[in-house]
């Protein structure tokens, strides 16, 4: 009888997993397990990856692996101290990889806290320790209910009654209340399901903070979750991984937040959803919009689009039938109507510094009512460009196909795309003239210009400039609430979700650059912006007024701003689209390519345009992007349509792997949907 000298063979199961990485792949990795103790689908694991340590997403774990057991590695560590991420989330996450053609762990893993993707435990530890400390008990309990009119108590019961996918198109006038009506109809979810969480999403960071105190007074004795990218790491992780477990009923965030992990999510809110900063414009290019109600559907829950002015494309799904309008026609606060539009001739009133004589008098009536007045402005900076009269010469950033924008208080001309910043020049660059001159007008030469005019008021400018510091936006914003402000200037930052009670007077400046965009959105942009920008005014019942000024009065886009007439305008414009064949009655992809040199970029396009059939697709000729060059780079782009989004789909899936087999000196990317073309 002979003794075996081998080692027992330690038993152990392969890790399939995915990482943050262009290669379009998952990766096998050996882990060492008992049968029955093997880790879970949606853990995250710590392994070896091109000589760095990073984390990745598990997405299977099987017993057998097709790759060579010479070729293995070891996965390091499996963070089994954090639940894991539930089937229906690496559902979505799969969806929104297919859906928009990128890699599935480019997907999954940037979208989860930066905190949970280090190789370290020590702030996962840190964050579960302070939570397991919170009270676990929660009231739901609404306190301070005012009561609805007609229409909002319908329009919440029909919301808060809803059972399995409902998508409802919540359209209401600017003022009407559609904030009640969605903290009511959360109420009712809050109470029916003691474990129910709900997602609330607004398109941008300074529009949370009013809503988060609405919701933090409405649910005291509930936790809330915020989600957006002014958060630290830290903060950032808490509220995750209290959405995550189970703790935060209500998750209230921008559109990163729609990738949270939320195991009992029950209704999803989604307040100004024509908004395209709901849009990601880099990386995985996602419109967290369509992603809601696709996980809406998922879930088989109900969710809210909320708009005064509605994107075409849900405008169309409730004429359609898909979606459940709800209306809101009248403001919810007694006797408070909507302002009053009036249109200024510019041609024949031009007044002086950017304001018409009859803006200026607007502006003095109300300064000596001791009311506030906002004026608009889409431009921030002193000046678009600055140039010289003798030569011709303009301010151009060198590196980008775009102006140098003047900022005088910092004695800076800055390029908006590539942030290239230099000092202002004592004469020109070109001859020599001293006499160098600023050309148009952004929101600091507009203050300049009201500081001279009105020597006592309190002037406040808010814009990206005026609020780079964390927390200024929410501290001037708070300003103007308190009544410390007489006249706000802002640009596109103060055109929604805000309730300034003592605004009367919208002045709205410069629009008119808008009506003649190459984009085809461009209209219905404006629209929305002056719509929602003029429904600041008179929401506490006190009589309003808009006035635009404009060299365009007899535009129809401003009769129907003057009329408050949406309905008429959005069925013109969708009547416009299917005429042309233009989204929502087609889709598109865009093909973007950038090189250091125009024809390389446009050679890589025609390549990609040529390399594959494609019956029932079309495809349009590579042109240069309208901004053809940004930081040294030129830009160019490929539009691809379809009457049929299975097609357009079918068709990415192929054509994606015919384009990452060609080698080429340039870096593109495709976008699903495009909203900028």
């Amino acid at each position: 009888m002979s003794t075996s000298n081998q080692a027992p063979v330690t038993p152990h199961c392969f890790l399939e997993v995915v990482i943050d990485t262009p290669l379009n792949s998952s990766f096998d990795y050996r882990w060492p397990c008992q049968p029955g103790d093997e880790p879970l689908p949606g853990q995250l694991a710590l392994v070896s990856f091109a000589r760095r340590e990073v984390m990745a997403l598990i997405v299977a774990v099987k017993f057998m692996s097709d790759v060579p057991p010479e070729k293995l590695k070891d996965a390091l560590a499996v963070r089994s101290e954090l639940a894991p991420l539930s089937a229906r989330w690496l559902a979505l996450a799969r969806f929104a990889a297919e859906y928009y053609q990128r890699p599935l762990g480019e997907v999954a893993l940037p979208g989860l806290p930066k905190n949970l993707r280090v190789p370290k435990t020590v702030a996962l530890g840190r964050a579960l320790k302070k939570l397991a400390k919170l009270d676990a008990g929660q009231d739901a309990t609404a306190v301070g209910m005012p009561v609805l009119n007609t229409a909002q108590q319908e329009a919440a019961d029909a919301i808060g009654g809803a059972t399995g996918f409902k998508p409802f198109l919540l359209w209401g006038v600017t003022g009407s209340g559609k904030t009640e009506v969605y903290l009511q109809a959360c109420a009712q979810v809050l109470a029916r399901d003691p474990q129910a969480q709900i997602l609330i999403m607004v398109p941008e960071i300074n529009l949370t903070p009013q809503l988060e105190g609405n919701i933090r007074a409405r649910f005291p004795g509930m936790m809330l979750a915020t989600l957006h990218s002014s958060l630290s790491e830290g903060e950032r992780m808490l509220h995750w991984l209290a959405a995550h477990l189970g703790q935060a009923r209500i998750v209230l965030g921008t559109r990163l937040s729609l990738l949270a992990s939320l195991p009992h999510l029950q209704l999803i809110v989604i307040d100004e959803e024509h908004d395209p900063s709901y849009k990601q414009q880099e990386g995985l290019r996602y419109s967290a919009r369509d992603l809601a109600v696709w996980r809406a559907h998922q879930l088989g829950i109900p969710i809210v689009l909320g708009s005064a002015t509605p994107s075409l494309e849900s405008w169309h799904h409730a004429r359609s039938g898909r979606y459940t309008r709800l209306d809101l026609r009248e403001r919810a606060v007694q006797d408070a109507v909507l302002p009053r539009v009036r249109l200024i001739d510019m041609e024949r009133d031009r007044g002086r510094d950017g304001l018409t004589a009859e803006m200026v008098a607007a502006l003095r009536l109300r300064l000596e009512r001791g009311e506030q007045s906002l004026l608009f402005l889409n431009r921030r900076g002193y000046a678009p460009v600055i140039s010289c009269d003798a030569c011709g010469w303009i301010s151009d950033c060198t590196r980008c196909t775009a102006f140098m924008v003047l900022h005088k208080p910092e004695n800076r001309l800055r390029c908006h795309h590539c942030s290239l910043e230099l000092r202002i020049p004592r004469s020109c660059p070109t001859c020599g003239n001293v006499d160098i001159q600023p050309l148009g007008r952004g929101t600091q030469r507009v203050e300049e210009g009201l500081r001279a005019m009105f020597p006592e008021a309190r002037i406040l400018r808010i814009d990206a400039d005026s609020t780079r510091l964390k927390g200024s936006a929410q501290a001037a914003f708070d300003s103007v609430h308190r009544g410390e402000v007489d006249i706000l200037i802002g640009t596109q930052m103060v055109a929604k979700g805000h309730d300034f009670k003592k605004l009367t007077l919208v002045g709205i400046l410069n629009p008119d650059t808008a009506l003649f965009s190459q984009d085809y959105r461009a209209s219905e942009r404006l629209f929305a912006q002056l719509m929602q920008v003029a429904g600041r005014a008179g929401r506490a019942g006190a009589p309003s007024e808009v006035l635009v000024q404009t060299r365009y009065v007899q535009h129809p886009l401003y009769g129907a701003v003057m009329r408050h007439d949406y309905e008429r305008f959005a069925g013109q414009l969708l009547d416009e689209r299917r005429e042309a064949g233009l989204p929502p009655y087609m889709y598109q992809a865009l093909l973007r390519a950038e090189a250091r040199e125009l024809p390389i970029a446009i050679a890589f396009l025609e390549n990609a345009r040529d390399c594959l059939a494609h019956d029932g697709i079309l495809i349009n000729d590579p042109i240069p992007m309208t901004m053809t060059r940004v930081h040294n780079m030129d830009r160019a782009q490929l539009l691809v349509e379809s009457s049929s989004r299975p097609a357009l789909q079918a068709f990415l899936r192929e054509w994606m792997e015919a384009l990452r087999a060609m080698k080429a000196r340039v870096k593109w990317s495709l976008e699903v949907d495009p909203l900028d073309i």
